[in-house]
């Protein structure tokens, strides 16, 4: 029985899709203005843990990611200037060229993290008159207003505001200081669509109902999750840092167009820390998946270091245990590169790990258990074909490539080789005292000596 930690109800819960096997999941993606960082990786490879959850689980997941290109202003409060506006002039580019630079680089690090491809990728620029038609809906249900920089959602026409976060309209009246845009009837109120400035110099913009201009951020996200999975459907995932006020906006916006509930089960992913602090170019410890590259590591060693960390805790990201990942990672595929494949052994299996890392994966993706269980079978006496066909099934959900894992040829150095013929030569004359110096002296080097039918076998260790 799967369960997942629902951020609606604050519980964990019994999944129970709305049409099995059937899966609906949306992922927050990116707003592709400057490069995506480790706390993407962190964040977007636990959304796809939960896809390979639910799939180890039989499920049909048909998962929808979008790519924010435009509407994402520098402040949630729907204030400043659009990201991509603002990235395009940093790097005297079109809005269009910084767009399509950052997604590629976006989508070559999802597949350096080795993350299952979203079956739907969608751009929000490709989805304008989605979001223009849920906003005539709202309009109809006399839910948006228009004022002087835009259209905007009316949060007191949606009662239960806040159900996700907690941040009420109540809580938000009573800890509003200073009303950034006084035309607003309500301090959360956010925008549907942004007029264009007269004077606007703007690439992205489109005609509407109400004037040129382009979406609000929040609109986007509704649109597309809903031409793509319907009306309501099972699992929204995406950081910490969306739920308020993006997801809530979300909710709001959608559940009063349809009058139906939106979504069923919301997942949602803790910060990622560096060295015990919040990521910040301020404080110069922004790294992106490149610079984990270019000092050495591998991009599965960023994944296994997300592997130890549960999705609802801070990973504290270090160089140092960013080390540590790597070294388990090697250790492991040097394991199973040495694994012989032996066919009696092929009806063995390792069914005691199999159940434990099953009850660790279905009590709400507990990673860290389940690697511990991992390594506990490697440590076991199991035949190595069980071994291996366990660490495959285990793989289906850690990603790591263990199916492209080669047998490793042993190569006996010459000089080795010399060894265990002196030794077996030692053996014969029945000077022991010579067989076990000559022994010791092989494993010094990293080898283990077998004695098999009279002769001296050396191999790996």
């Amino acid at each position: 029985m799967l369960q997942l930690y629902n951020s609606l109800t604050r519980k964990k819960e019994e999944f129970k899709p709305i049409n099995p096997p059937e899966v609906g999941l949306y992922t927050c993606g990116p707003t592709v203005y400057d490069y995506d960082h480790i706390g993407h990786a962190w964040t977007y490879t636990t959304a796809d843990l939960l896809r390979r959850t639910l799939e180890f689980n039989d499920y049909k997941v048909r998962q929808v990611m979008n790519i924010t290109d435009v509407g994402h202003l520098t402040s949630d409060g729907d204030t400043g200037e659009d990201k991509l506006e603002k990235g395009a002039r940093r790097e005297g580019k079109t809005v269009w060229e910084v767009a399509k630079y950052y997604t590629d680089i976006f989508l070559k690090h999802r597949n350096d993290l080795n993350l299952l491809k979203p079956n739907v990728i969608c751009k929000a620029t490709d989805h304008i008159p989605e979001m223009i038609d849920l906003i005539k809906k709202l309009e109809a249900k006399g839910a948006t207003y228009v004022i002087t920089d835009g259209v905007y959602f009316d949060i007191s026409k949606f009662p239960a505001y806040g159900k996700l976060s907690g941040n009420t309209l109540e809580k938000l009246k009573a800890g509003a200081r200073i009303e950034v845009n006084p035309e607003k009837k309500n301090p959360a109120d956010f925008a549907l669509w942004k007029f264009s400035p007269a004077d606007s110099k703007r690439e992205m913009e489109w005609d509407s109902p109400w004037g040129k201009g382009f979406p609000g951020w929040h609109i986007e996200c509704s649109a597309m999750s809903m031409k793509y999975l319907g009306e309501s459907f099972d699992i929204h995932s995406g950081g910490e840092d969306n739920k308020f006020p993006h997801h809530e906006c979300e909710i709001a916006q959608t559940e009063t167009a349809t009058g139906k509930t939106f979504v069923n089960y919301w997942f949602h992913t803790r910060f990622l820390m560096i060295n015990g602090q919040k990521m910040s170019k301020s404080l110069k410890n922004f790294y992106t998946l490149d610079d984990v590259i270019k000092k050495g590591f591998s991009p599965l060693a960023m994944r296994y270091l997300c592997l130890t960390a549960h999705y609802r805790t801070n990973l504290n990201f270090t160089w140092k245990s960013l080390e540590a990942a790597q070294t388990a990672l090697n250790n492991l595929y040097d394991a199973v590169g040495r694994m012989k494949i032996k066919k009696n052994d092929s009806k063995i299996n390792c069914a005691k790990f199999d159940r434990q890392f099953t009850e660790a994966i279905n009590d709400d993706i507990n990673t860290p258990k389940a690697i511990a269980i991992m390594w506990e079978l490697m440590k076991s006496q199991y035949p190595d074909s069980a071994k291996k066909q366990s660490l495959l099934i285990m793989d289906k959900i850690f990603g790591l490539g263990l199916d492209k894992i080669k047998k490793k040829k042993i190569t006996i150095p010459p000089e080795i080789k010399k060894l265990a013929e002196q030794r077996e030569k030692a053996r014969e004359e029945k000077n022991w005292a010579l067989a076990d110096q000559l022994r010791e002296k092989i494993e010094k080097e990293g080898f283990a000596v077998e004695d098999t039918d009279g002769k001296t076998k050396v191999k790996n260790k």
